[in-house]
This record gives C-alpha cells, sequence and structure tokens, in this order.
C-alpha cells in the first residue's frame, strides 16, 4: 500500500443504505464518495476515479446491472472493481451480475464486517484485489470466493472501531456464485 487510501464509490437509490455502507467504509479508512443511481455513477467516476464500485441491483434510472456493463464497456473503467450489494439473491441474478463482469456479490441484508471483509479483498490498497488471507485473485476463475459462508459472521478485528449495523449476516462471494458453491473458512 502506497499510503494512499482506496478510493470506493457507493451507489444505491436507498439514502440509509447508502450512508450506512459509506460510513463503515469510511471508519476503515477507505475515501468515499457516494451516488444515487447508475446513472449519477457513470457522471462522477471520470471525476471520483474509485478503485472500487458498489453497486445495487435494483435502482431506478439505470440499474446495477446495466452500469456495471457500461463501466465494463468503457476502456476508462472497464479495470474498475466492482461489487454489487444487493437483496436480489437468486441463481439468475448471480448469473446476470458474472455475465457482466461483476468482481463480487454481497447479499443484503449484511453484516459490517463481511462488507469491510469483502472490500478490502477487492481493493488494491490491501494487495491489488488479492482475497486477504488466501493469496488468490479475488473474482479469478471459475470458484473463487472469500470463505464467507451464507450465514457466518467473521470475526471482529482486534481493535476494530465500532460500526452501524445493516442487519443479519448473508452470503458473501468474491465472484457471484449460487450459495452452494461458496467454501466455509
Amino acid at each position: 500500500m502506497g499510503g494512499e487510501a482506496a478510493r470506493v464509490l457507493v451507489v444505491d437509490d436507498d439514502e440509509v443504505i447508502r450512508q450506512l455502507i459509506a460510513v463503515n467504509l469510511r471508519l476503515e479508512g477507505f475515501v468515499v464518495s457516494t451516488a444515487r443511481d447508475g446513472e449519477e455513477c457513470l457522471r462522477l467516476v471520470h471525476e471520483v476515479r474509485p478503485d472500487l464500485v458498489t453497486l445495487d441491483v435494483v435502482m431506478p434510472h439505470l440499474d446495477g446491472i446495466g452500469t456495471a456493463a457500461r463501466l465494463r464497456a468503457d476502456p476508462r473503467t472497464s479495470g474498475l472493481k466492482i461489487l454489487m450489494i444487493s437483496a436480489c439473491a437468486q441463481d439468475e441474478d448471480f448469473s446476470r451480475a458474472r455475465a457482466v463482469g461483476v468482481d463480487g456479490y454481497l447479499t443484503k441484508p449484511f453484516h459490517p464486517e463481511q462488507l469491510i471483509r469483502l472490500v478490502r479483498a477487492l481493493s488494491p490498497e490491501t494487495g491489488s484485489g488479492k482475497e486477504a488471507g488466501t493469496g488468490k485473485e479475488a473474482g479469478a476463475g471459475t470458484g473463487a470466493a472469500t470463505g464467507v459462508e451464507a450465514g457466518a459472521t467473521p470475526r471482529a478485528e482486534a481493535g476494530a472501531a465500532p460500526r452501524a449495523e445493516a442487519g443479519a449476516a448473508a452470503g458473501v462471494r468474491a465472484e457471484p456464485e449460487p450459495a452452494s458453491e461458496v467454501s466455509p473458512e
């Protein structure tokens, strides 16, 4: 890490969720900007120059899947890490996200520790997108996963700042895939 905090653009139409994600990331030292929908994301992305974008799937104007596809199609943003954070948790949702090149998928509701862990795994500040503690590329190959199983709650780190709660724990994947394919830690 070169001493510079990773920049994250948080995109969600729900203000409470958007702020919850932003606060938890800021508590961990990330530089955070926010957008209300896919259209605003596409306007801000060149100005903000994030290392990672979090996208909700269901949003007005331009949904998360369409936004991810446009980010991947633009040579200036095609290399951005993209993390879907959504209540859409069916196999077809994961398949659609995988098809447009999403790097990770976090289902709502989620525990803040899961959010932080996955953002760190995908963030260049913690090892160029390598999964925390595994040495594997986050989202690489056909079965990469962060090792957090659906319903699991990662251990709190020693000295970690208190976080705003997002609700019950949910599945976390470095690559969108059905929960049955996520390997436990």
